[in-house]
Protein backbone atom coordinates (compact mmCIF):
# COMPACT_ATOMS: atom_id res chain seq x y z
CA UNK A 1 0.00 0.00 0.00
CA UNK A 2 1.41 3.81 -0.81
CA UNK A 3 2.06 6.11 1.73
CA UNK A 4 1.63 10.32 1.30
CA UNK A 5 3.84 11.94 -0.63
CA UNK A 6 3.51 14.33 2.37
CA UNK A 7 4.79 11.66 4.94
CA UNK A 8 7.23 10.30 2.30
CA UNK A 9 8.84 14.16 2.15
CA UNK A 10 9.39 14.34 6.04
CA UNK A 11 12.90 13.07 7.58
CA UNK A 12 13.20 11.43 10.88
CA UNK A 13 14.42 13.57 13.60
CA UNK A 14 18.28 14.04 13.52
CA UNK A 15 17.87 13.99 17.60
CA UNK A 16 16.36 11.03 18.19
CA UNK A 17 16.79 8.57 15.36
CA UNK A 18 20.28 7.25 16.80
CA UNK A 19 18.93 6.55 20.05
CA UNK A 20 19.23 2.73 19.02
CA UNK A 21 22.48 2.97 18.74
CA UNK A 22 22.71 4.50 22.30
CA UNK A 23 20.32 1.53 23.91
CA UNK A 24 22.74 -0.85 22.07
CA UNK A 25 25.82 0.74 24.26
CA UNK A 26 23.69 0.84 27.33
CA UNK A 27 22.57 -2.85 26.84
CA UNK A 28 26.47 -3.50 27.03
CA UNK A 29 27.23 -1.75 29.87
CA UNK A 30 28.60 1.49 28.30
CA UNK A 31 27.64 4.79 29.88
CA UNK A 32 26.42 7.33 27.36
CA UNK A 33 26.74 10.85 28.20
CA UNK A 34 23.99 12.44 26.16
CA UNK A 35 24.42 15.52 24.66
CA UNK A 36 22.36 15.05 22.09
CA UNK A 37 19.12 16.72 23.01
CA UNK A 38 17.66 19.54 24.95
CA UNK A 39 16.48 17.61 28.20
CA UNK A 40 17.18 20.04 31.05
CA UNK A 41 18.31 18.33 34.23
CA UNK A 42 17.21 20.97 36.30
CA UNK A 43 14.66 20.38 38.83
CA UNK A 44 11.20 21.61 37.62
CA UNK A 45 9.61 24.08 40.45
CA UNK A 46 7.79 21.89 43.24
CA UNK A 47 4.91 23.95 42.37
CA UNK A 48 3.88 22.04 38.83
CA UNK A 49 3.12 19.34 40.88
CA UNK A 50 1.84 20.67 44.18
CA UNK A 51 -0.87 22.37 42.09
CA UNK A 52 -1.92 19.51 40.03
CA UNK A 53 -2.10 17.29 43.59
CA UNK A 54 -4.16 20.34 45.18
CA UNK A 55 -6.58 19.65 42.19
CA UNK A 56 -10.28 18.82 43.61
CA UNK A 57 -12.59 19.01 40.82
CA UNK A 58 -14.72 15.58 40.77
CA UNK A 59 -13.83 15.61 37.11
CA UNK A 60 -11.65 16.47 34.98
CA UNK A 61 -13.62 18.37 32.21
CA UNK A 62 -12.20 19.61 29.12
CA UNK A 63 -10.51 22.99 29.47
CA UNK A 64 -11.72 25.80 26.57
CA UNK A 65 -10.02 25.74 23.23
CA UNK A 66 -7.83 28.94 23.96
CA UNK A 67 -6.75 27.39 27.09
CA UNK A 68 -8.02 28.07 30.78
CA UNK A 69 -8.19 31.83 31.92
CA UNK A 70 -6.05 31.50 34.94
CA UNK A 71 -3.08 29.99 32.70
CA UNK A 72 -3.33 33.47 29.57
CA UNK A 73 -3.50 35.85 32.61
CA UNK A 74 -0.10 34.03 34.33
CA UNK A 75 1.04 34.32 30.72
CA UNK A 76 0.27 37.89 30.45
CA UNK A 77 1.85 38.77 33.90
CA UNK A 78 4.63 36.86 33.03
CA UNK A 79 5.11 39.03 29.25
CA UNK A 80 4.89 42.27 31.15
CA UNK A 81 7.98 41.81 32.64
CA UNK A 82 9.41 42.06 29.26
CA UNK A 83 7.57 44.79 28.61
CA UNK A 84 4.98 43.01 25.91
CA UNK A 85 1.58 43.83 27.11
CA UNK A 86 -1.25 41.48 25.41
CA UNK A 87 -5.11 41.37 26.17
CA UNK A 88 -6.19 37.40 27.02
CA UNK A 89 -7.17 37.00 23.48
CA UNK A 90 -3.72 37.71 22.39
CA UNK A 91 -2.44 34.36 23.78
CA UNK A 92 -3.78 31.34 22.77
CA UNK A 93 -2.73 27.79 24.37
CA UNK A 94 -1.09 25.10 23.05
CA UNK A 95 0.48 21.51 23.00
CA UNK A 96 4.17 22.51 23.61
CA UNK A 97 5.56 25.43 21.34
CA UNK A 98 5.29 22.76 18.42
CA UNK A 99 1.89 22.62 18.10
CA UNK A 100 2.58 26.87 18.33
CA UNK A 101 4.55 26.88 15.42
CA UNK A 102 2.58 23.84 13.47
CA UNK A 103 -0.20 26.45 13.93
CA UNK A 104 1.24 29.42 13.31
CA UNK A 105 2.68 27.88 9.89
CA UNK A 106 -0.77 26.48 8.81
CA UNK A 107 -2.71 30.09 9.39
CA UNK A 108 -0.47 31.98 7.40
CA UNK A 109 0.78 29.51 4.45
CA UNK A 110 -0.74 27.53 1.81
CA UNK A 111 0.87 24.58 0.50
CA UNK A 112 3.27 25.45 -2.04
CA UNK A 113 3.93 28.65 -0.25
CA UNK A 114 7.27 29.38 1.56
CA UNK A 115 8.86 29.94 4.75
CA UNK A 116 12.57 31.66 4.83
CA UNK A 117 14.46 30.26 7.89
CA UNK A 118 18.05 30.96 8.95
CA UNK A 119 20.05 27.66 8.55
CA UNK A 120 21.29 25.29 10.64
CA UNK A 121 17.67 25.85 12.42
CA UNK A 122 15.63 23.38 14.92
CA UNK A 123 15.45 20.00 13.21
CA UNK A 124 11.32 19.74 13.48
CA UNK A 125 10.87 22.60 11.52
CA UNK A 126 11.26 20.84 8.57
CA UNK A 127 8.55 18.37 9.86
CA UNK A 128 6.16 20.77 10.75
CA UNK A 129 6.52 22.80 7.38
CA UNK A 130 6.63 19.26 5.27
CA UNK A 131 3.56 17.85 6.59
CA UNK A 132 1.42 21.17 5.39
CA UNK A 133 3.31 21.18 2.20
CA UNK A 134 5.20 24.11 2.83
CA UNK A 135 8.56 25.03 1.47
CA UNK A 136 11.51 26.15 3.83
CA UNK A 137 13.86 28.76 1.86
CA UNK A 138 17.25 28.64 4.06
CA UNK A 139 19.11 31.78 5.12
CA UNK A 140 22.58 30.11 5.22
CA UNK A 141 24.81 30.99 8.23
CA UNK A 142 28.23 30.21 9.33
CA UNK A 143 30.06 28.46 12.38
CA UNK A 144 33.09 30.80 11.40
CA UNK A 145 30.71 33.81 11.72
CA UNK A 146 28.48 32.96 15.12
CA UNK A 147 25.84 32.12 12.54
CA UNK A 148 24.58 35.69 12.54
CA UNK A 149 23.19 36.12 10.04
CA UNK A 150 24.11 37.55 6.16
CA UNK A 151 23.26 41.52 4.59
CA UNK A 152 20.17 42.49 3.90
CA UNK A 153 20.47 41.76 0.11
CA UNK A 154 21.49 38.41 0.65
CA UNK A 155 18.08 37.63 2.12
CA UNK A 156 16.05 39.41 0.22
CA UNK A 157 17.74 37.62 -3.31
CA UNK A 158 15.88 34.67 -1.85
CA UNK A 159 12.44 36.14 -1.36
CA UNK A 160 9.74 35.14 -3.93
CA UNK A 161 5.78 36.01 -4.26
CA UNK A 162 5.22 32.26 -2.64
CA UNK A 163 7.37 33.72 0.58
CA UNK A 164 5.12 34.44 3.42
CA UNK A 165 7.04 34.47 6.67
CA UNK A 166 10.42 34.72 8.24
CA UNK A 167 11.02 31.75 11.39
CA UNK A 168 13.40 32.36 13.74
CA UNK A 169 14.54 30.97 17.10
CA UNK A 170 16.10 33.59 19.40
CA UNK A 171 18.46 32.68 21.03
CA UNK A 172 18.71 30.15 18.30
CA UNK A 173 18.73 26.57 18.14
CA UNK A 174 20.97 25.03 17.46
CA UNK A 175 23.13 27.54 17.57
CA UNK A 176 23.07 29.36 20.88
CA UNK A 177 23.36 32.68 18.32
CA UNK A 178 21.80 35.89 20.03
CA UNK A 179 20.71 38.30 17.45
CA UNK A 180 21.59 41.98 17.80
CA UNK A 181 19.51 44.74 17.58
CA UNK A 182 20.59 45.14 14.14
CA UNK A 183 19.75 42.23 12.62
CA UNK A 184 16.18 42.17 14.34
CA UNK A 185 15.31 45.74 12.94
CA UNK A 186 16.93 44.39 9.15
CA UNK A 187 14.63 41.34 9.18
CA UNK A 188 11.12 43.81 10.62
CA UNK A 189 11.92 46.04 7.53
CA UNK A 190 12.01 43.00 5.16
CA UNK A 191 8.80 41.70 6.74
CA UNK A 192 7.44 45.23 6.37
CA UNK A 193 8.49 45.63 2.86
CA UNK A 194 7.39 42.46 1.38
CA UNK A 195 3.97 42.05 3.38
CA UNK A 196 5.73 38.94 5.24
CA UNK A 197 4.50 37.84 9.30
CA UNK A 198 8.01 37.07 11.65
CA UNK A 199 7.72 34.03 13.53
CA UNK A 200 9.38 34.33 16.60
CA UNK A 201 10.19 31.40 18.79
CA UNK A 202 11.42 32.41 22.07
CA UNK A 203 11.31 29.46 23.95
CA UNK A 204 15.04 30.31 25.31
CA UNK A 205 14.14 33.78 26.16
CA UNK A 206 15.83 33.55 29.52
CA UNK A 207 19.04 31.76 28.48
CA UNK A 208 21.13 34.40 27.66
CA UNK A 209 24.51 35.05 28.74
CA UNK A 210 27.50 37.44 28.93
CA UNK A 211 25.24 40.22 30.37
CA UNK A 212 23.60 40.81 27.22
CA UNK A 213 19.91 42.50 27.19
CA UNK A 214 17.33 40.49 25.41
CA UNK A 215 14.96 41.90 23.02
CA UNK A 216 12.14 39.91 21.94
CA UNK A 217 10.36 40.67 18.44
CA UNK A 218 7.34 41.59 20.58
CA UNK A 219 9.01 44.87 21.64
CA UNK A 220 9.02 46.14 17.82
CA UNK A 221 5.90 48.09 17.79
CA UNK A 222 5.63 48.84 14.38
CA UNK A 223 5.83 45.58 13.59
CA UNK A 224 3.45 44.66 16.15
CA UNK A 225 0.42 42.94 13.83
CA UNK A 226 3.62 40.96 11.99
CA UNK A 227 4.93 39.33 15.14
CA UNK A 228 3.42 35.68 16.21
CA UNK A 229 5.56 34.46 19.18
CA UNK A 230 6.03 30.93 19.51
CA UNK A 231 6.60 29.69 23.58
CA UNK A 232 6.88 27.03 26.22
CA UNK A 233 7.45 26.09 29.50
CA UNK A 234 9.73 23.05 28.46
CA UNK A 235 12.88 24.76 28.75
CA UNK A 236 12.44 27.86 31.59
CA UNK A 237 10.78 25.62 33.94
CA UNK A 238 12.79 22.56 32.82
CA UNK A 239 8.83 21.01 32.14
CA UNK A 240 9.47 19.76 28.52
CA UNK A 241 7.08 16.40 29.40
CA UNK A 242 4.15 18.89 30.79
CA UNK A 243 3.81 20.17 26.96
CA UNK A 244 2.24 23.56 27.32
CA UNK A 245 3.01 26.18 25.25
CA UNK A 246 1.50 28.97 23.42
CA UNK A 247 1.01 31.34 20.09
CA UNK A 248 0.75 35.14 20.96
CA UNK A 249 0.07 37.76 18.99
CA UNK A 250 -1.69 41.25 18.86
CA UNK A 251 -2.97 40.58 15.36
CA UNK A 252 -6.76 40.08 16.49
CA UNK A 253 -8.07 38.63 13.09
CA UNK A 254 -4.77 36.17 13.20
CA UNK A 255 -5.63 35.06 16.24
CA UNK A 256 -9.59 34.23 15.80
CA UNK A 257 -8.47 32.36 12.52
CA UNK A 258 -5.48 30.17 14.95
CA UNK A 259 -8.36 29.30 17.30
CA UNK A 260 -10.22 26.99 14.73
CA UNK A 261 -7.50 24.68 14.56
CA UNK A 262 -7.63 25.16 18.39
CA UNK A 263 -10.94 24.28 18.68
CA UNK A 264 -10.53 21.32 15.88
CA UNK A 265 -7.88 20.09 18.37
CA UNK A 266 -10.30 20.22 21.56
CA UNK A 267 -8.40 21.62 24.24
CA UNK A 268 -5.12 21.17 25.53
CA UNK A 269 -4.61 18.86 29.22
CA UNK A 270 -6.44 20.43 31.77
CA UNK A 271 -4.16 18.86 34.45
CA UNK A 272 -1.21 20.06 32.72
CA UNK A 273 -2.88 23.81 32.40
CA UNK A 274 -3.37 23.77 36.13
CA UNK A 275 0.16 22.67 36.95
CA UNK A 276 1.82 25.04 34.35
CA UNK A 277 -0.05 28.26 36.17
CA UNK A 278 2.11 27.55 38.95
CA UNK A 279 5.13 27.35 36.81
CA UNK A 280 4.40 30.95 35.91
CA UNK A 281 3.99 32.51 39.48
CA UNK A 282 8.09 30.91 40.04
CA UNK A 283 9.88 33.50 42.04
CA UNK A 284 12.52 35.32 39.06
CA UNK A 285 15.21 33.70 41.35
CA UNK A 286 14.75 30.59 40.18
CA UNK A 287 15.31 32.02 36.83
CA UNK A 288 18.51 33.98 37.62
CA UNK A 289 20.01 30.80 39.15
CA UNK A 290 19.08 28.30 36.19
CA UNK A 291 21.04 31.03 34.07
CA UNK A 292 24.13 31.40 35.99
CA UNK A 293 24.09 27.34 36.19
CA UNK A 294 23.70 27.29 32.29
CA UNK A 295 26.27 30.05 31.56
CA UNK A 296 28.77 28.10 33.76
CA UNK A 297 28.28 24.86 32.08
CA UNK A 298 28.41 27.00 28.64
CA UNK A 299 32.10 28.25 29.83
CA UNK A 300 33.13 24.56 30.76
CA UNK A 301 31.90 22.88 27.28
CA UNK A 302 33.27 25.72 25.25
CA UNK A 303 36.74 25.95 27.51
CA UNK A 304 36.93 21.77 26.40
CA UNK A 305 36.24 22.66 23.13
CA UNK A 306 38.73 25.27 22.35
CA UNK A 307 41.58 22.85 23.21
CA UNK A 308 40.61 20.08 20.51
CA UNK A 309 42.71 20.75 17.12
CA UNK A 310 40.42 21.27 14.09
CA UNK A 311 37.12 22.11 16.11
CA UNK A 312 35.55 25.72 15.05
CA UNK A 313 32.64 27.11 16.72
CA UNK A 314 32.35 30.56 18.58
CA UNK A 315 31.38 31.05 22.03
CA UNK A 316 27.66 30.60 22.25
CA UNK A 317 25.60 33.50 23.99
CA UNK A 318 22.17 32.10 24.70
CA UNK A 319 20.32 29.06 25.13
CA UNK A 320 21.90 25.52 25.98
CA UNK A 321 23.06 24.32 22.40
CA UNK A 322 26.64 25.04 20.23
CA UNK A 323 27.10 23.75 17.19
CA UNK A 324 30.77 22.73 16.44
CA UNK A 325 32.26 22.11 13.24
CA UNK A 326 34.83 18.67 13.51
CA UNK A 327 37.61 17.68 11.71
CA UNK A 328 35.54 14.57 10.61
CA UNK A 329 34.19 12.91 7.60
CA UNK A 330 30.92 12.13 8.15
CA UNK A 331 29.10 13.45 11.77
CA UNK A 332 26.70 10.94 12.01
CA UNK A 333 28.98 8.09 10.93
CA UNK A 334 31.12 10.04 13.96
CA UNK A 335 28.75 9.63 16.53
CA UNK A 336 27.21 5.81 15.67
CA UNK A 337 30.91 4.73 15.88
CA UNK A 338 31.78 6.62 18.99
CA UNK A 339 28.58 4.55 20.59
CA UNK A 340 29.66 1.67 18.69
CA UNK A 341 33.45 1.23 19.26
CA UNK A 342 34.77 3.84 21.21
CA UNK A 343 34.30 4.32 24.88
CA UNK A 344 37.27 5.30 28.05
CA UNK A 345 36.85 2.75 30.50
CA UNK A 346 33.26 2.13 29.60
CA UNK A 347 32.36 5.75 29.05
CA UNK A 348 31.42 7.28 25.63
CA UNK A 349 28.93 10.35 24.73
CA UNK A 350 26.54 11.07 22.05
CA UNK A 351 25.76 14.47 20.02
CA UNK A 352 23.13 15.48 17.35
CA UNK A 353 24.62 15.39 13.63
CA UNK A 354 23.49 18.70 12.41
CA UNK A 355 22.95 17.55 8.84
CA UNK A 356 19.77 17.08 10.16
CA UNK A 357 19.29 21.36 11.14
CA UNK A 358 20.34 22.32 7.68
CA UNK A 359 17.98 22.19 4.38
CA UNK A 360 20.61 23.31 1.97
CA UNK A 361 21.50 19.78 0.27
CA UNK A 362 25.13 18.89 1.57
CA UNK A 363 25.68 21.20 4.86
CA UNK A 364 26.58 20.28 8.37
CA UNK A 365 27.79 17.10 7.32
CA UNK A 366 30.82 17.55 9.59
CA UNK A 367 28.90 19.11 11.89
CA UNK A 368 27.27 18.35 15.40
CA UNK A 369 25.00 19.89 17.91
CA UNK A 370 26.37 19.71 21.84
CA UNK A 371 23.15 20.25 24.38
CA UNK A 372 25.13 21.36 27.47
CA UNK A 373 22.43 19.94 30.00
CA UNK A 374 24.50 17.79 32.25
CA UNK A 375 26.53 19.01 35.41
CA UNK A 376 29.79 20.01 35.13
CA UNK A 377 31.82 17.11 36.33
CA UNK A 378 30.01 15.25 33.64
CA UNK A 379 30.22 17.84 30.83
CA UNK A 380 33.70 17.37 31.44
CA UNK A 381 34.18 13.98 31.17
CA UNK A 382 32.05 13.80 28.28
CA UNK A 383 34.79 16.43 26.66
CA UNK A 384 37.68 14.25 27.13
CA UNK A 385 35.79 11.48 25.55
CA UNK A 386 35.20 13.55 22.34
CA UNK A 387 38.68 14.94 22.21
CA UNK A 388 40.18 11.29 22.47
CA UNK A 389 37.39 10.25 20.17
CA UNK A 390 38.30 12.96 17.14
CA UNK A 391 42.21 11.34 17.56
CA UNK A 392 41.00 7.93 17.03
CA UNK A 393 38.45 8.10 14.40
CA UNK A 394 39.36 6.60 11.25
CA UNK A 395 37.46 9.01 9.46
CA UNK A 396 38.99 12.34 10.69
CA UNK A 397 39.88 14.96 8.02
CA UNK A 398 42.39 17.43 8.67
CA UNK A 399 41.45 21.00 9.23
CA UNK A 400 43.36 22.49 5.43
CA UNK A 401 45.62 24.94 7.55
CA UNK A 402 46.86 22.38 9.23
CA UNK A 403 48.14 20.40 6.02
Amino acid sequence: MRFSNRIMAMQSSPIRRLIPYADEAKAKGKKVYHLNIGQPDIKTPPSFLQAIKDFAQEVIAYSTSQGSNELRDAMRRYYEGYDIHFERDHILVTNGGSEAIMFAVMATCDPGEEILIPEPFYANYNAFSKCVNVNIVPITTKAEEGFHLPPSEKIEAVITPKTRCILISNPGNPTGTIYTADEMRMLADLAKKHDLYIIADEVYREFVYDGLKYTSFGNLSDVEDRVIIIDSVSKRYSACGARIGCVASKNEELMKQILKLCQGRLCVPTLEQVGATALYNTPVSYLEEVNKEYQSRRDTLYKALQSMPGVVCEQPKGAFYVVVKMPVDDAEKFVIWMLQNFDINGETMMAAPAEGFYATPGLGKNEARLAYVLKNEDLVKAMDILKAALKAYPGRVEPVSAQ
